[in-house]
């Protein structure tokens, strides 16, 4: 039974990770992974190019003004061809699904897995990409890698009327779906080391406030930043 959202966490760090701001490490900021369109009435996922180009137009735009408030040197992961495109595609996709991973069975309290119980703290937050990390192009030159997955579904006219007639017999049916995950991981070893997860996030990325906001949200309280809840909204 998935727990209630009250019960659910936002983000963690790898027991024993530190990163303080000025402390000479390099992050490799990878090209965001976004995905922007409609969510039928069925609750499937139809793409939407023209929002998709826009939001990560304006994703990276906030991204160029955040990225000076993260407390240390961020260099951004050079442009992959070919097989490196494949690997980092691949890679990017097996980040949302260790993200959704940690959502759903460490971050959902009730459905906390026996290994990453809270009184078990060697094991209380554990989770990895795998050494393959190493081979994305930049890695070399970087001690740590940022992350950034987002996918936005807007309710179409159907599903919302759907949703109507659901909540009328007693049926909750949901219109839109926000996903937004950011991670930093170990370029050795492939250790998740902080991640910023959660499957309710606010601001239209379609739009360049609500892209801002979705960034500040993404990397609020990222180790050694200054980016926190104090932020303006």
């Amino acid at each position: 039974m998935t727990a209630p959202v009250s019960a659910q966490e936002r983000s963690a760090v790898k027991q024993g990770f530190k990163l303080a701001a000025k402390t000479n490490k390099t992050i490799l900021l990878f090209r965001p992974s976004v995905s922007v369109g409609e969510q039928s009435m069925g609750g499937l996922f139809e793409p939407n190019a023209a929002w998709t180009e826009q939001a990560k137009a304006n994703i990276q735009a906030a991204l160029d003004r955040f990225q000076a408030r993260l407390g240390n040197a961020v260099v951004v992961a050079p442009e992959a061809y070919g097989d490196e495109a494949r690997n980092l595609e691949e890679h990017m996709a097996l980040f949302a699904a260790v993200s959704r991973s940690v959502i759903e069975y460490q971050f959902f309290v009730g459905n906390r897995l026996p290994t990453k119980k809270r009184d078990n703290k060697a094991d209380m937050f554990d989770w990895s990409l795998g050494e393959g990390v190493a081979a994305l192009p930049g890695a070399r030159n970087a001690d740590y890698g940022l992350f950034i997955y987002n996918k936005d579904a807007y309710g179409s006219t159907g599903r919302k009327v759907l949703q109507v007639f659901a909540m009328l017999g007693g049926v909750a049916v949901t219109s839109g779906e926000h996903l937004g995950y950011a991670g930093l991981v170990d370029l050795r070893t492939g250790d998740l080391l902080w991640l910023n997860a959660d499957a309710e996030m606010g601001g239209d990325v379609r739009e360049k406030d609500g892209s801002e906001k979705r960034v500040r949200q993404l990397l609020e309280d990222f180790p050694g930043s200054d980016i926190g809840k104090t932020d303006a909204p």
